[in-house]
Formats: C-alpha cells, structure tokens, sequence
C-alpha cells in the first residue's frame, strides 16, 4: 500500500478551493499553507497561456524530512503517508531545508512544523483527503497507487506524468499529468513582490476598477504599455507606479503571477554564530594536541588549562546558540532523550555532550595528576573534538533542499576552520601572557598554513563546476550578487588576506593577536554567507 496523488492540470482551473477545504480542515492560520495554487504566465501576446500548479507536500518515499528530523516528529505511515506529531517536534526547522519542495512550514501558533498530512485523520475512515474532496473539476486524484483497481493507479499506468526535481532521489509521490517545467522549475521563474493581486494598493473588485480609469486617464498610458512590450497591467500596479512604470516583465518571458510569501532565512545568525563557537571550542584542544603530537612546540600547563577552559566555555556556547535558534526551546532535551539516530542533529548533539565530558575528564585527569591511559584520553579526546568540528557539514548535507550545502569540500572546510579558530584563541591569549618563543612560532606557522588552506578551499568551492542550477546561482550571488563586497572584502580582504599579510610581515605577539582575531572575524563573516546565501534560493 502507497498513497500518492496525482494533479490533473488538464483540468485544474486555479479556483483555489483546494486551499481553503485544507485550511478549513486543519485550522491552518492566515499566512501558511499546506497547500495552494502557484500560477505562472508563459507565451507572448496573442499567444499566452495561464498555468496553474497545485503545491504540497510530495509524501516521499524517501523523504529527506523524516531523516533529518532529529526527534521522529515526522514519520512514515505504513500506507506511506509522510506524518507528523507536532507534541514532539523542537521546531528546529531542519525539516524545512531538507525537504526539495518547500511543502513545510512553521505554525506561527504553536511554533512547530506542519504540512499536508494527506488529511491521514480522513483516509483512516474511508474518506478521501480533504482537497480531492472539494475539488470542482476532479482535478486531484488520490489513492493507493500499488493497488491497480483505484483511479490514481489506472491514470498512473496510461497517462505520462512528471514529477519534481527528480534528481534528489526523494521518489515523490505526487505526479502532475500535463505538467509545465515553466512552473513546476523554481529557477525558470523570478520571485517578485509584484504579484497578480498584492500589488494593488487601491484594493480589489470595483476599487480597482476606478483606480484603472484613474490611471488611464493619461492618454500615454496605453503607448507606454506597448513600448514596454507589455500588452496588460493590473490596475494595482499601474495605480501604485503609475503608467511610465507599470511594469517591465514581457510576456515572452514565463513570470509568477500569483505565489506564497518568501519564508526567508529560516537559519539566521546564530547558527553562524555556533559555527564558530563551535570552532573555537574544538579548536582549543586541537592545537595543544597537534603541538604535542608534532613536537614543533611544547604548550606549557598553562595553555593546556587554557585549552580545556576555552573548549568549555565555547562549547556552552555552543549549546546555548543551537537552544536559542529553536521555536521551541523547551523541548531541545528531546534530541537526547527521544533521539532519530539517522539524524546528523542528534548525533552533533551526542558529539558535542561526549566531547565535553571528555574535555571535563581531561581536566579531572590533569588536576589529580593522573597517568593512567592518559595518552588513550588525549588521543580520544582529539578524535572527538575533529567530529564536533566536521558534523556540521554532514548535517548540511541532509538538508537536500540546498544544493550549495551538498558541496564534498564543506568537511575541510570547517576542520580547517577548527584549527584556524583554536590558533587564532591562543594568537589572542599570547598577548596577556609570558608566550614561549616557540609556542609563538608553532601558532604562528598554523594560523598562516590555516589561513592558505582556507584560501585555497573557498577558491575550490567556488570555482569547480556545480552540477546544479540553484547551486551556481548561489556562487553568483556570492561572487557578483548580493553578496560580493561581504565576500571580497569582508572575508577574502579581512578575513583572510589582511592576517595573512600581517603574520608574514612580521613575528610578535601583537602581530598575532591581531592577526587572530581578524582571522575570527573572517570565519564568522564566511560562514554567515556559506550559511545565509543558500536559503535566498527559491525551492517552490
């Protein structure tokens, strides 16, 4: 047994009571949906044509939100009905970047995750889903596909239907016959904010009729619109820009007409912020360790506490970041207590708490001046510091929904940051304290080999060949768009460059403070792009 549907859209018309019935079945609040209606224009006039693409949740049979969510709140039904227990969900939103579709939101109610549930409460009494159910033109078809006497299996096996972004191997269940790229493609279209209705600032119906004459009452009305390519406006857009600037889209081009507002940046600053933190914290015990093992410099008692202290107390922040970034923190002890061990969050989330007991032991070890398997302690104290540093990048890589995240590279990317971070602690502690020439030289000579590899791996992430569409526009809009002066000057200049210059220029232990703290600032500024830019990228 497998639940699908299937749209119809030689039949749907755009009437959106799918949306409504959804919304009055589940009590979905204003300004979310479980469901709607995207509309796309295509063609050039005469020749023009309307679409109408119904977007939900595509009940995966691989669904990449069941296995990222780190407390089971999402889950498969054995009718392969994707699900979810809102009692148990953190509102972590990790769902949310993983799922390709943009089909979850958070409810601004109870500040946890939804989507179509396939109306589960409805199927489990012989009832079809709500939105079939209201369906005027039988437009949405459900049913148990592997069961070859329902309707969805019958027009599964004679019709030829399409999927979306077939290539994250998330086997969709929800299948479009008649299908358009044009809209079932987020980057064949633009995001605007001028849209079939939001754009009328006059209001609706007869109102927008008297601000269309108003506005047309300027003879030239007609023959700007013409110039402009544009045979039609709304009456809002020429009503709010005037006829000179209704509106510059050709029909030629295919355009979104009507669309759901933008969710923004779901994973903001203090997940950069945790990054780093993160990084310092790992990063203290790295160095002292890597000191030791290479035997380029000996750290002193003195930086050894300091090691374990900074790794602590950064790693507490850490914790505390990750809580704060939660809609609802008053569940985050349901990562370790009802955990999804398929999850990269709950298994950070054990890292993390196995590190700082280890760091804690190292200490215990070091203060009672206790030898046994002391070296078997560091070593496994090490190992688990670089898993703390690395997770990250495996948790970004289940978010599928975000190609740039899927880079190989990010794992180097972020244990090189660890070592730079704990170089560049200790670069800043030198500066309070009595240094040994060669502990200064070892940091020294690891904050320039950090600061060139990191050089070199930003220079692979953003040069090699993306084999996606959504992930080269993110490199476009690091390198030339939104992003660029952060980027060049911001993390390439500062961040990188400029410490780079200073620790060649020179030796001391001002050199190096300021060196390491510059270096701090160029990690936070490029993982608040690495971690911002690819959530501007539209999944719907």
């Amino acid at each position: 047994m497998r639940y699908g549907f299937i749209i119809d859209n030689r039949k749907c018309i755009g009437c959106h009571a799918c949306t409504t019935a959804c919304k009055a079945e589940h009590q979905v609040p204003l300004g979310v949906n479980r469901t709607w209606v995207k509309q796309v224009e295509k063609g050039e006039f005469p020749n023009t044509r309307r679409l109408f693409s119904v977007m939900r949740c595509n009940h995966c049979t691989e669904a990449p939100c069941v296995e990222i969510c780190p407390v089971e709140a999402l889950f498969f039904r054995e009718d392969g009905i994707v699900d979810f227990d809102n009692r148990r969900c953190i509102g972590c939103k990790s769902c949310m970047q993983a799922c390709p579709y943009d089909a979850l939101y958070i409810d601004p109610e109870n500040h946890t995750a939804a989507k179509c549930n396939y109306c589960a409460q409805r199927v489990d009494i012989g009832l079809e889903p709500a939105c079939v159910n209201v369906c005027p033109e039988h437009a949405i078809i459900s049913g148990d596909m592997e069961n070859p006497d329902t309707e969805i299996a019958q027009l599964l096996a004679r019709e030829q239907v399409t999927v979306r972004k077939v290539s994250k191997g998330t086997v969709p269940n929800l299948f479009y016959i008649n299908g358009d790229e044009a809209s079932l493609t987020p980057s064949l279209t633009e995001r605007s904010n001028e849209y079939f209705w939001n754009s009328q600032s006059l209001g609706v119906g007869h109102y927008a009729k008297e601000a269309e004459k108003l506005a047309f009452s300027n003879g030239d009305a007609i023959q700007t619109l013409m110039q402009g390519n544009r045979q039609t406006a709304t009456a809002g857009e020429v009503a709010q820009n005037g006829p000179s600037k209704s509106i510059d889209l050709m029909l030629g081009k295919p355009r979104r007409i009507y669309d759901t507002p933008e969710k923004g940046v779901l994973w903001g600053w203090e997940v950069s912020g945790y990054v780093l933190t993160k990084a310092i914290s790992a990063g203290a015990f790295l160095i002292p360790f890597l000191s030791l093992v290479s035997g380029a410099a000996q750290p002193g008692l003195n930086n050894v506490w300091w090691g374990l202290g900074l790794a602590l107390v950064f790693l507490g922040a850490t914790g505390a970041l990750l809580v704060k970034d939660l809609d609802r923190p008053d569940r985050f002890l349901n990562v370790l207590l009802r955990p999804q061990w398929g999850s990269w969050l709950v298994r950070g989330g054990y890292a993390i708490s196995v590190y700082g007991g280890l760091i804690a032991l190292n200490g215990l070890f070091l203060f009672l001046n206790i030898r046994v398997l002391e070296e078997v302690l560091i070593w496994v104290t090490a190992i688990s510091a670089a898993v703390v540093a690395i997770y990250t990048a495996f948790l970004f890589a289940q978010a599928k929904g975000r190609d740039f995240w899927q880079s190989p590279s990010l794992s180097l990317h972020m244990l090189v940051h660890s070592v730079m971070a704990g170089a560049a602690a200790f670069g800043i502690l030198s500066f309070f304290q009595d240094a040994q020439a060669d502990w200064t030289r070892f940091l020294t000579t690891v904050l320039i080999v950090g600061l060139s590899i990191n050089l070199f791996t930003i220079f692979l992430e953003i040069v090699t060949p993306h084999p996606t569409v959504d992930a080269k526009a993110v490199v476009k809009m690091i390198v030339k768009g939104r992003y660029r002066r952060l980027f060049w000057f911001g993390v390439m200049a500062f961040g990188n460059i400029l410490p780079l210059v200073l620790l060649s220029a020179g030796s001391g232990s001002l050199l190096l403070a300021a060196s390491g703290l510059i270096a701090l600032i160029g990690i936070y500024l490029t993982e608040h792009i690495w971690v911002e830019a690819p959530q501007r990228i539209p999944l719907v």
